[in-house]
């Protein structure tokens, strides 16, 4: 786990929890996409908007940087040869038809076992065969051979049979095959510019945007980059050790193209300023900021103390209680600041989680070390 926490203060996990009233957990998604609300807290004050408002938030000159990935349908289900029902959630693709993926069913099957996804390879669907766990012996996911009648790829048996994977806190009846929310959330569970596919959740924060908001922004001045993360499930997944030294972050794969590091040179030297567009974009080029490494596996785990070097300003939705998203925005925006605003939020009876609203928030400055420097003023690799 790659952890940062130069914190004058001491953070625990109890720290990031509050009270929220289930009702405040969005269930699907706003009419239209920029008509969801988006809470302006730039300090000091707090306004109550619109997101179709943010162009007018922002300046000629600034980039926004998107994360680009596109949500796969990756949530199968199922039989074992016993005919116990099984759930996969298939979160990476490897060579010769192998996949990595999380498996949910009440008796694991043996090494060798082949499992029937909706009716096996014989009734129209396909087989899987439990290959043993991943990334070693011990780890938390399992790696599979899927196998169709036509010898389709791992991305073709998962279009013609998987479902969208939402979060567990949106209640869906996918397993039934007749999911009267299906249409809805394949279209609004995306968006609107994601190309890259590889993720199992979508990159919330982005979920705001629509073509006319595009468009005011680019009238604006704004410019856009892109980078690609494909985000895992365990981003949805609660930190759980109150000592946070000892939490192990989840691994995520990410890219950034070439374009993408003109433009953020483009931002530093007109004096522009980066505006990450959700929590992935934020790991992404933070990773990149540290390691130099345009492509790459990052588990950055971001909390208070954290010395940001890239990203200046963050579009992102409301966080589950105790997760890591909820530590990276307190390390970015400040812990009291950001516990106020959720609390003027839940006030104020904004929509929680990814089908719901977002906020705006500016960097904090950071204190001055003792020789005077900015603890933020490190640059990032030089673009080339």
């Amino acid at each position: 786990m790659t952890a940062f926490s130069g914190a004058r203060r001491t953070f625990h996990l109890s720290d990031f929890d509050f009270e929220l009233p289930e009702a405040l957990i969005a269930q699907h998604p706003a009419a239209e996409r920029s008509g969801s609300r988006l809470l302006d807290a730039r300090e000091p004050h707090l306004a109550d908007r619109r997101f179709h408002e943010l162009p007018d938030l922002l300046q000629a000159g600034d980039l926004l940087v998107f994360n680009d990935t596109q949500v796969i349908k990756a949530r199968v289900f199922g039989e074992k040869s016993s005919g116990g029902k099984i759930e996969l959630l298939i979160e990476r693709v490897l060579q010769d038809n192998e996949v990595v993926a999380h498996m949910k069913v009440s008796k694991k099957p043996a090494v060798g076992g082949v499992l029937h996804m909706m009716g096996g390879k014989k009734a129209g669907g396909f087989d899987a065969t439990l290959l043993g766990r991943w990334p070693n012996e011990m780890g938390a996911l399992f790696r599979l051979r899927l196998t169709g009648p036509q010898g389709e790829s791992p991305w073709e048996l998962m279009q013609q049979h998987g479902h969208i994977p939402l979060p567990p806190y949106i209640e869906r009846e996918q397993q039934t095959g007749q999911d009267p929310n299906q249409a809805e959330d394949e279209q609004r569970y995306q968006t609107v510019f994601a190309k890259n596919p590889g993720a199992v959740a979508a990159p919330t924060a982005a979920l705001h945007f629509d073509e006319k908001v595009l468009a005011a922004l680019e009238a604006k001045g704004v410019e856009r980059a892109s980078v690609t993360l494909h985000v895992g499930a365990g981003t949805f997944q609660p930190v759980k050790t109150e000592n946070l030294k000892d939490h192990q972050m989840h691994s995520e794969w990410y890219n950034i193209p070439l374009p993408t590091l003109a433009a953020l040179e483009r931002c530093r030297l007109r004096g522009g300023r980066v505006i990450a567009v959700g929590t992935t974009t934020v790991r992404t080029l933070e990773s990149w900021a540290r390691t130099g490494q345009l492509s790459d596996d990052t588990n950055i785990f971001i909390t208070p103390g954290f010395p940001f070097r890239v990203v200046d300003m963050l579009v992102t939705n409301f966080h589950l209680p105790k997760s890591s998203l909820m530590m990276l925005v307190s390390a970015f925006a400040g812990y009291e600041h950001i516990m106020g605003l959720y609390q003027h939020a839940i006030a104020q009876e904004y929509r929680f989680f990814s089908y719901g609203d977002s906020m705006l928030l500016q960097r904090m400055k950071e204190p001055a070390s003792a020789d005077g420097a900015d603890a933020a003023s490190d640059q990032p690799p030089a673009a080339s």
